[in-house]
């Protein structure tokens, strides 16, 4: 044995600190070390194979030595939980320790039975194995004992707002005021409460926390306290176990961690061991207040019995920790034609052709994801374990794409990280890497392609400007003055008040949420904007313009998002619960753009003059902290004209959506710089020109950011509407340049899908998605599929139409 694998010396490594173990997944399939014939990963480049496709990687590189994984489990027989049993969530999180459960895997054991396997003929060594070579041995408990890849990708996850040690922990001033707290009757000081009560650390005294925005809690008394003392740390009551406790820290405003926590308790007679818990934690009243949304219910479609759904097409997708709006994008994205012909259908082409590592190629990894979730291969029904009730819901376990939102999100602040995103951002970024990575050959993305059309008309010379750019997303506002409920919502809005009052919970079965009607979202998107501070070329002096949009061009599938997201009155951004009537058929003809119309003038061309530039860096910065982009940031300020941050976040909420929103600011007039003795790297012409980009445009991209390659790819895919109207060279014909830039057809859609998000925030929450296929209506929530019966379409955010 050992003779055989000494043959192969130079084909074996040694896993190095930093090395890249794919030991999760395949880099071809969502096989794994629990699928039916285990994982083989290639002992050179570490790279995970299912059987199907480890011969593939043979037979392109000739490695033959592969460690062969299986893990079998079995399922642990355990007396059925209480629901005084069940752990409960303690972080507002999904699939984290302490978040909401990801997965079951604390009700199963795994067996493991690993083998030194060499190809072509899959001969099998056992593990373990002393008489194998040393180099084998420790190659193999290299790969065993080191991290996977998928593990190293995953950044410092967003866990619910895991707490920090407070500053003043350590040496924290104690009062030897004599006082000292029994363990039960407690009261605020300050009023008639015996529940939401905190004691503070400093000199010991009890009052009451702070009122909840549905009107129960406390009375504010703790938090006024601590205006007149200045004393930072409180506890708490009701929360304390040999554990810990909710620590609060009023001078770094959050829950805090407390490590002398039982010293300092201990100062006012509180025996932290004998402590039992009798009142709620802050994150279980967090948790609850977000349960009770009814949103959350109605688009889950909670309390109904749903038919779960396996095969083809309706596979489901693992929440990796709050990957949920991965999942509701990836699922709409794989229903479209385009994506499935240029990926699944084209998976064994795209697979022999790649030559770099299969787990760092976009391409392969699209088609990796497509393949798995239409072929049905992992859409199965998952069968009852011994002693299993048969009435136990039916399930599926679905695919987990570690890998694919490791490189999706890989180099990006927001999507290489657990937290919660937006579903839309997440779009455009997948939209900007697949455009990328197609450039020159057949993009997917170019089905939801759009021409809009912008007419400006100066007021006083009534002469006009048509421009065109181009999108992928409708962005639609909303309203609220249109509500047909205004009535109605009045009168909830006072009982809601009354409620708070008298500390009541609202029940809510009986929030009631304005109804706008979809007509007045897209009148006031086609309604002219006053454009003010306008540089007239007909009058050659500042003035004021209409500003209307119109598309021009009516992509195969329309891609409207809701613009629910807007700025609360204390500066935080916020989602508005309202009701659309969103159509099943959907014309819009009428707001086709038609260009310059028979009477119109056209206005003269011109450059207005070079503006002053003054940006106030300080709003700027006040926006960034918000999470916006600091160049989209930078734009708000510029255009509202240094107003203040108010007016500025509004610009940025109206326009965050716009393709262009984080493009540096380039303001008209500017003068350009003397390029005359600039030269193009060579190197990075060819770069570019392999994109599919002629030698003049690589020169362009390369000029305007000093020859660094990697910026100039960056510039080029935020300039695409200028770059579009010059010719690239893709290799077809001469005629070719006459193809429209994007699609065209009939205005008339018909509603195919959508994407609802559930919580107050585009940071928290869950995202869930409704496909029609087949005619019928499907609801993915995450890896579980199942038939809707009763469609929300009203409480949509992301709507997917198809032309007729």
């Amino acid at each position: 044995m050992a003779e055989v694998l000494s043959a192969f010396f130079d084909k074996i490594s040694v896993p190095q600190g930093g090395d890249k173990i794919y030991k999760d997944e395949c880099t071809y399939s969502f096989d794994n070390p629990e699928s039916e014939n285990g994982l083989y990963v290639c002992m050179q480049t570490f790279l995970g194979f299912g059987k199907a496709h480890v011969l593939r990687h043979y037979n392109q590189t000739g490695n033959p030595v592969y460690l062969h994984l299986k893990t079998t489990k079995k399922k642990i027989i355990k007396a059925p939980e209480t629901e005084e049993e069940k752990a409960k969530p303690t972080r507002l999180a999904i699939g984290v320790e302490g978040g909401f459960a990801g997965d079951d895997s604390d009700q199963y054991e795994y067996e493991e039975s690993n083998s030194v396997v060499l190809l072509p003929d899959f001969i099998s060594f056992s593990l373990p194995d002393a008489s194998l070579p040393e180099k084998v041995q420790l190659a193999v408990t290299g790969i065993i004992s080191a991290e996977s890849a998928s593990r190293m990708e995953q950044v410092a996850a967003w866990d619910g707002e895991k707490r920090f040690i407070s500053k003043h922990a350590d040496n924290l001033k104690q009062l030897d005021n004599g006082v000292k707290v029994p363990p039960t009757g407690w009261k605020c000081t300050r009023c008639d409460l015996t529940q939401n009560l905190w004691i503070n650390l400093t000199d010991g005294a009890i009052l009451c926390g702070r009122k909840y925005f549905d009107g129960s809690g406390g009375n504010n008394h703790a938090v006024e306290y601590y205006k007149e003392k200045g004393f930072p740390l409180a506890v708490k009551l009701g929360t304390i176990t040999p554990n810990g406790a909710d620590v609060f820290s009023y001078d770094e405003d959050d829950m805090v961690e407390d490590p002398k926590l039982a010293q300092h308790l201990s100062h006012f007679g509180i025996n932290m061991m004998s402590m039992e818990k009798t009142d709620k934690t802050m994150t279980e009243l967090e948790i609850d207040a977000n349960m009770k949304i009814s949103e959350w219910d109605v688009i889950q479609e909670a309390g109904k019995k749903l038919t779960p759904m396996f095969g083809p097409g309706y596979t489901g997708m693992r929440n990796l920790g709050n990957s949920c709006y991965l999942n509701s994008v990836m699922q709409v994205l794989f229903t479209i034609p385009d994506f499935v012909d240029r990926y699944p259908k084209n998976i064994e082409t795209i697979y022999s052709e790649c030559r770099n590592s299969p787990a760092s190629d976009l391409t392969v990894q699209m088609a990796k994801l497509g393949h798995g979730l239409l072929s049905g291969d992992y859409s199965k029904e998952t069968p009852l374990e011994d002693g299993e009730d048969e009435a136990k819901e039916k399930c599926q376990v679905g695919i987990a794409p570690r890998m694919f939102k490791a490189l999706i999100g890989r180099g990006h602040p927001e999507f290489s990280t657990n937290r919660q995103q937006d579903a839309q951002e997440f779009l455009l970024h997948v939209f900007n890497l697949i455009e990328r990575n197609t450039r020159g050959t057949n993009n997917p993305c170019d089905s939801f392609k759009m021409q809009l059309e912008d007419r400006i008309e100066c007021t006083q010379s009534q002469q006009v400007r048509y421009t065109t750019r181009f999108d992928y997303i409708l962005s639609v506002p909303i309203p609220l003055e249109a509500a047909t409920n205004a009535d109605e919502f009045a009168a909830y809005e006072v009982k809601k008040k009354e409620l708070e009052a008298n500390k009541q919970c609202i029940d809510p079965k009986e929030i009631v949420r304005l109804k706008i009607p979809f007509k007045a979202c897209l009148d006031k998107m086609t309604q002219p904007e006053i454009v003010d501070d306008f540089y007239s070329s007909a009058l050659k002096a500042r003035s004021t313009a209409k500003k209307t949009t119109k598309l021009a061009s009516f992509p195969d599938y329309l891609l409207m998002q809701l613009r629910k997201f807007t700025l609360g009155d204390d500066w935080v951004p916020k989602k508005l619960d309202v009701s659309v009537d969103m159509p099943d058929d959907l014309d819009l003809t009428s707001i086709r753009g038609a260009g310059l119309q028979p009477g119109e003038v056209e206005l003269p061309e011109g450059d207005k003059p070079e503006p002053k530039i003054e940006i106030n860096e300080e709003f700027v910065v006040q926006l960034v902290s918000m999470g916006f982009d600091y160049e989209g940031c930078k734009k708000a300020v510029y255009h509202t004209k240094n107003q203040g941050v108010e007016p500025a976040m509004n610009w940025v909420l109206e326009h965050m959506a716009d393709h262009d929103f984080a493009t540096p600011l380039q303001l008209g007039g500017a003068k350009k710089k003397d390029d005359s003795g600039f030269t193009a790297s060579a190197e990075g012409i060819m770069m570019i020109e392999s994109m599919g980009f002629t030698r003049e445009q690589a020169t362009k991209a390369l000029k305007a950011t000093s020859n660094n390659v990697e910026r100039a790819a960056d510039w080029i895919f935020s300039h695409l509407d200028e770059l579009n109207s010059e010719p690239m060279e893709t290799g077809e014909a001469a005629g070719a340049s006459d193809q429209p830039a994007v699609r065209d057809g009939s205005g008339k859609y018909k509603l195919v899908a959508f994407i609802s998000h559930m919580g107050t925030s585009t940071s928290c929450g869950h995202y869930v998605c409704h496909i029609k296929k087949d005619g019928r209506w499907v609801l993915y929530n995450d890896n579980k599929v199942a038939l809707s019966e009763k469609l929300p379409y009203d409480l949509g955010y992301l709507y997917l139409y198809q032309r007729h």
